[in-house]
């Protein structure tokens, strides 16, 4: 996993998340075959996006991604996963970002910033591959309709940053 020295505070725990619901259909009815009963509302995490009020330092952010990405179109979700919330093995499809920026699935990068420390409980995976104890400042990145997973079934909130572009 890469890393970047953090360089930002807690802003991030102060945003307004709001809970989206999970909008694949598809993948839902898949899940529940897959034994996942939960409720729809915790296919999700809570999100605070580029129309609310961002943290002081987002702006450094998105130069960072700039300088060690070169991405275009950049789109920042701060997102917080509460106890039980749980987005099982999916591939984000992007239709709306797609569509906006004309570029293709396979055009989009995704880059997933861990804003703290790992905490029991916590979990993330990429294409099978699990990660656990990250450190505040690990990233990992992806392309595409890569599959992934993520989860929190500990007692503390998880805090990550999505950043989506295209090349």
């Amino acid at each position: 996993m890469k890393y970047i020295k953090p360089f930002w505070d807690n802003e991030y725990k102060k945003l307004d998340y709001r809970k989206e619901i999970f909008n694949d259909d598809y993948a839902i009815d898949e899940w529940r075959k897959q034994g996942y009963d939960n409720d729809v509302d915790y296919f999700s995490g809570k999100m605070a996006n580029h129309y609310d009020p961002l943290p002081t330092w987002h702006n450094k952010i998105v130069e960072w991604v700039d300088d060690e990405f070169e991405l275009k179109d950049v789109g920042c979700c701060y997102y917080r996963m509460d106890t039980n919330d749980i987005i099982p093995n999916h591939s984000d499809a992007y239709n709306v970002y797609t569509e906006k920026f004309n570029c293709k699935v396979e055009e989009v990068y995704k880059v997933l910033l861990f804003l703290e420390d790992w905490k029991s409980g916590h979990y993330f995976e990429v294409e099978g591959k699990p990660i656990i104890n990250w450190r505040a400042g690990n990233y990992a990145t992806w392309v595409g309709d890569t599959k992934h997973f993520a989860a929190n079934i500990g007692v503390e909130y998880r805090y990550t940053l999505q950043i989506t572009g295209h090349k």
